[in-house]
């Protein structure tokens, strides 16, 4: 009888149980010994929620439930966003390099294998079972630690900063606010000196960088929530403007159960397609996200938006109309 068994088998015995069970009766029906039986009770009141409780009076265990109640083991003991966190988590461990955290995160990983492994040990475990595949994913630089320190120290950062899009270099006195990991990437959100205002910066873009003696400019939490998390994206702002897109019948399916955004609103219409709203500010992240929809969706709003995609649009229609052969 293996671990999930054992658990199965108990939860059984004090679902029937009119009265407490002693610990000598679990070892006997359980096969095991006294230790085993603890540590499965352990387990289940852990990592199951399991209201397992010792009757002193009556020398044994019971499910402290109230009359009528009944406790049930869980179909799948990690729910989507749990075992999404901890397959991360293993994932980010297995792959980082060796470093001077290696021999303190390593009973980390042992810790998160055995939380992964407790849904149904003996048949490779649950990770070697579901993959978390990541796309377009990009080093966090080589500045990640000096950046991440100078957050933790609430120092200013001097940073030389490339912009990919105009391909140059700047330089920058930030007040570093928070690390965020979006789309499997890092980036910061700081206070930018140099620009008096709230910026994202890409962590792998940052060339060089190192803590400056001033202390960092500190910015409310209230006020940093509403640029970096009211509108569209990872270079967010306050939001402006609200992008109007309108699904077909056949991609309504899939788009009207995706979050966008926290309050983005959407309705089907009459015809099948799906309309669906979203606040924004910077249009670069949201007309990548429009295009990849190709003829299943329309912007019908604002002109902007629409015009800056159907430009993109034309561009990319010129790329197969130029006669070149491949």
């Amino acid at each position: 009888m293996d671990r999930f068994d054992r658990i199965f088998e108990l939860n059984r015995i004090l679902q029937a149980a009119r009265y407490p069970v002693s610990r000598r009766r679990l070892q006997e029906e359980l096969e095991c010994s006294r230790a085993t039986v603890k540590r499965i009770i352990e387990d289940m009141r852990l990592y199951l929620n399991a209201p397992i409780v010792y009757d002193r009076e009556h020398n044994g265990y019971r499910y402290d439930l109230a009359e009528g109640a009944m406790y049930e083991l869980p179909g799948l003991w990690f729910n989507a966003s749990e075992l999404h966190a901890l397959l991360t988590v293993q994932q980010l461990l297995k792959t980082m390099q060796p470093g001077l955290l290696d021999q303190h995160l390593r009973p980390l990983q042992k810790r998160i294998g055995e939380l992964l492994d407790l849904q149904r040990p003996g048949f490779d475990g649950l990770a070697a079972r579901v993959r978390v595949i990541q796309m377009g994913a990009r080093r966090g630089g080589r500045h990640f630690q000096t950046v991440a320190g100078a957050l933790a120290q609430h120092q200013r950062l001097w940073i030389r900063y490339f912009n990919r899009g105009s391909d140059l270099h700047s330089e920058r006195e930030v007040s570093p606010q928070r690390l965020v990991y979006y789309r499997d990437n890092w980036y910061l959100d700081a206070w930018c000196h140099l620009r008096e205002g709230l910026r994202t910066f890409a962590l792998d873009a940052i060339a060089a960088a190192r803590p400056l003696s001033a202390d960092a400019a500190q910015v409310k939490d209230a006020e940093l929530e509403q640029h970096v998390a009211s509108s569209y994206g990872i270079f967010a702002g306050v939001p402006d403007q609200v992008a109007v897109l309108r699904f077909s019948p056949e991609r309504a399916r899939w788009v009207s159960i995706e979050e966008w955004h926290r309050d983005q609103e959407g309705r089907f219409l009459e015809d099948g397609c799906y309309e669906l709203r979203i606040p924004y500010s910077n249009a670069l992240e949201l007309t990548m996200d429009v295009l990849k929809y190709g003829p299943d969706v329309e912007v019908v709003g604002p002109a902007g938006l629409r015009d800056l995609v159907r430009e993109r649009l034309r561009g990319a229609l010129g790329q197969y109309e130029s006669g070149r052969e491949s």
